[in-house]
């Protein structure tokens, strides 16, 4: 097993609140253990461009509360050639990098599951997802923030729904999962929340819309998940069949943005923490799970060979309350 001396960090793809408290966890961790630290610009493109920045411990002081992340993050394409990612191993053993931490999402990851197939880098995954759709961790880092700051929006949007007598549909993020779409509606009591993972039929939705509102129902609140369907073909099929004046709300990028919620940092620093301990005990090539409240890691062979699932239950459990 090799000996860490330098690890090199990385945050790729999408960026989610709390990236920057997992730099700064595994900065000051292996600070902590006399390991130097590298971080890298542009997720992959930095390795490949050789471009990067040391870190230590008063460097990365006072960047867990900032959104984003101070490393910056770009998607790389053509790390799918496996030319380029046998550049990018050697650029990394041309640094001396013992160790590569991962913060992002499934491209990222799969990225770095090919390092260390191929060319045996010692590398480790933290999942960064505000989809919360990365296998085998309860939780990801930014699906907090993101999903508080969904429902903060939704609740204000449902102020003015009920000073007008409106139905506003919100469009959130969510490309192939429903969770952020779930669980807003759930919190805001949204009257229909409709998601990638049921299929959606819109006459029984209208008319339970409408039976609502010969009810008294004052206000109206649908939300939508990006991959489900778009804001403006749902307005298409409750156009006059509702019996409300609708609005559209797509809250786009503002949810991957702000400063992290405590449930964030905290989760970020335990999963940079454990990054660490865990390149030193030799678990290459696995990620950084949160599994009933605990650290553990998972192969990521494993990670990447499965598909997260939205609970059946919490599914009903929207349904039975909207």
């Amino acid at each position: 097993m090799p000996e860490i001396k330098k690890i090199g960090i990385i945050t790729s793809g999408g960026d989610a609140p709390g990236m920057n408290a997992a730099v700064r966890a595994v900065t000051r961790t292996a600070a902590s253990k006399n390991i130097e630290v590298i971080g890298f610009y542009k997720g992959y493109a930095g390795i490949l461009d050789k471009d990067f920045v040391e870190l230590s411990y008063s460097s990365v002081g006072g960047i867990m509360e900032k959104g984003g992340t101070i490393l910056r993050t770009a998607r790389v394409p053509e790390f799918k050639n496996p030319e380029i990612r046998a550049e990018a191993a050697r650029n990394l053993k041309d640094l001396k990098v013992d160790g590569l931490v991962v913060i992002g999402g499934e491209g990222s990851l799969t990225g770095a599951k090919l390092l260390f197939e191929e060319h045996n880098i010692p590398v480790i995954g933290i999942p960064a997802s505000i989809d919360n759709d990365i296998p085998d961790t309860d939780m990801a880092i930014g699906v907090d923030t993101c999903l508080n700051t969904a429902v903060d929006a939704m609740q204000k949007l449902k102020d003015t729904a009920s000073s007008h007598e409106r139905a506003f549909i919100v469009e959130v993020m969510g490309r192939g999962s429903g969770y952020i779409a779930l669980m807003s509606g759930l919190s805001v009591g949204a009257e229909a929340v409709i998601i990638p993972e049921v299929p959606v039929d819109y006459n029984e939705l209208t008319d339970r819309i409408w039976q609502e509102r010969k009810r008294g129902k004052i206000n109206c609140i649908v939300v939508v998940a990006e991959g489900a369907a778009s804001a403006y073909s749902v307005a298409r099929h409750f156009e006059n069949k509702i019996g409300y004046e609708t609005r559209i709300t797509i809250l786009g990028h503002i949810q991957r943005g702000g400063s992290p919620t405590a449930f964030d940092r905290i989760l970020a620093s335990r999963m940079g923490y454990s990054a660490v301990n865990f390149l030193l005990e030799g678990k290459f090539g696995t990620m950084v799970a949160l599994e009933k409240g605990q650290t553990v890691t998972v192969p990521l062979e494993k990670v990447l060979s499965e598909k997260k699932v939205l609970d059946p239950k919490l599914i009903d459990l929207v349904n039975t309350l909207s």
